[in-house]
């Protein structure tokens, strides 16, 4: 997955979906459509191995968005944690 223009939740979500869906594809509103699908919904099947080439550029643009407002749990973080959780091998480049 390219993370060069991951500069946003909705850019987040569409590179997730074209990724692991194909092209055009994204999840839905949220990070709960991401956690939904790979557990079973209509989603590519852990295990497999992601690819996330440039995702200091994620990393960095999400930082300052958070989840359920807590300072500790960034976008990006808790995007690569539910991948984990679900059997997906996260490298990031």
């Amino acid at each position: 997955m390219d993370g060069q223009h991951v500069t946003d939740k909705p850019g987040l979500l569409l590179a997730l979906g074209e990724a692991l869906l194909g092209p055009g594809s994204a999840y839905g509103r949220g990070l709960d459509s991401v956690d939904y699908h790979l557990g079973g919904g209509l989603s590519v099947v852990p295990p497999f191995t992601l690819i996330w080439h440039r995702a200091d550029i994620a990393r960095h643009a999400l930082a300052r968005h958070t989840v359920d407002h807590r300072p500790d749990r960034s976008y990006f973080e808790v995007a690569v944690r539910i991948l984990r959780e679900h059997g997906v091998t996260v490298v990031l480049q």
